[in-house]
């Protein structure tokens, strides 16, 4: 039988004010890196991003929570022990390009009402 969990803390919920908080720290690495961020969608609840670069997705991933998590602690609403991500999170390849226009729709598109929304200029 499995054991069960309790949950530590209530799901962490970004307000406005967190959501661009995180979108400015994504970009700022991105840039920082040398990364080609081609779209971003900050949700309440969790992040989207499309980057082109040459490190692996797991490492672009726990980069920016590290970053997102650091420019979160700035605004101090939040105690210093506060979990603000699940321990991994969905990444993939995206080696075609079909593959990369499927994935800026879904994450532009198809979220719902835009939260806070990064699209490249040049898509």
């Amino acid at each position: 039988m499995a054991e069960r969990r309790e949950m530590l803390q209530y799901p962490y919920v970004l307000d406005e004010a967190g959501r661009a908080v995180v979108l400015a720290a994504i970009r700022g690495h991105c840039a920082l890196r040398g990364w080609n961020l081609l779209a971003a969608h900050v949700r309440s609840n969790h992040v989207h991003a499309v980057v082109e670069a040459e490190p692996r997705p797991e490492r672009i991933m726990n980069e920016f929570k590290a970053y997102a998590s650091r420019a979160l602690k700035r605004l101090e609403s939040d105690g210093p022990d506060r979990k603000r991500w699940a321990r991994h999170g969905s990444t993939r390849w995206l080696w075609k390009d079909e593959d990369v226009s499927h994935a800026l729709q879904y994450i532009i598109d198809e979220q719902g009402e835009a939260m806070a929304l990064f699209v490249a200029e040049e898509l």
